[in-house]
């Protein structure tokens, strides 16, 4: 079936079944959401890549809905991921506008090339600590977190424009959609969520691993048991051998 007519009848379910803002509605009508999802990129359902959660289209529509934001703004998202939600953006605020982050460095190459893919390489994406965020293009009107936190990231805070909003999963086990104001307050709340925690250093699956058995062990197993030459390499017979050169002699 023609994607664009499967696009329409996501988001047609989508408005159906919850509150879709017009522009994040239009967005995802024109994004081609199969650039970025191979799998049933179309349905309502969240999905895996290297190891990380791609968001649901219904997910993606809460977040961009609470973002708000607006034509020519500027836009931090935190956890690019495979870059679906920051071409959303991008088709909403522009795409010079839009800067993503995320901690794990083969999901900034593959959001890269999926933003380049639908012709939204304009994009900035960049391997860094989503904690951390983007110091050198703040401050920012709109810092979208896809990631849950117990409490604003003081740093993402601070990148805020003085009447911009931070929007981010905020709890543990029970989160709720929340947006913050550049003092830190939360001034709205969008609902329960359910998302993955914000990574920091050494834990994403392309960093090292930090407990130093399993990290041995792996690079053990990698390795081989066996070395490629010496006693290790096999049982030597010496009785064999011995009598073999025993043989050579007496001829």
């Amino acid at each position: 079936m023609d994607p664009a007519v499967l696009r329409e009848d996501m988001v047609d379910g989508l408005e159906h079944g919850m509150d879709v803002a017009e522009s994040v509605a239009l967005a995802m009508r024109t994004v081609p959401r199969h650039e970025f999802v191979e799998d049933a990129p179309y349905q309502n359902r969240a999905s895996k890549f290297e190891g990380s959660t791609v968001l649901s289209p219904a997910n993606v529509a809460r977040l961009l809905t609470a973002l708000s934001a607006e034509p020519d703004e500027d836009v931090l998202i935190v956890g690019a991921g495979v870059g679906y939600t920051a071409a959303l953006v991008a088709e909403i605020v522009g795409d010079t506008h839009v800067h993503a982050v995320d901690i794990d460095r083969r999901l900034v190459y593959a959001a890269r090339s999926n933003l380049q893919s639908v012709g939204s390489a304009a994009v900035l994406v960049d391997c860094r600590d989503g904690a951390d965020g983007l110091s050198e293009y703040a401050p920012f009107d709109r810092i979208l977190v896809e990631a849950a936190a117990i409490e604003p990231p003081k740093r993402l805070v601070s990148q805020l424009e003085p009447d911009g909003r931070l929007v981010f999963p905020m709890g543990g086990p029970k989160q709720t959609l929340v947006s913050v104001d550049a003092a830190g307050e939360v001034v709205e709340k969008h609902g329960p969520v359910a998302f993955d925690p914000l990574l920091v250093e050494g834990e994403q699956r392309s960093g090292p691993v930090r407990n130093r058995t399993v990290r041995e062990d792996a690079e053990f197993s990698e390795s081989g048991y066996f070395a490629p030459s010496g006693w290790e390499q096999e049982w030597i017979d010496w009785d064999e051998r011995l009598s073999g050169r025993q043989r050579r002699y007496e001829r």
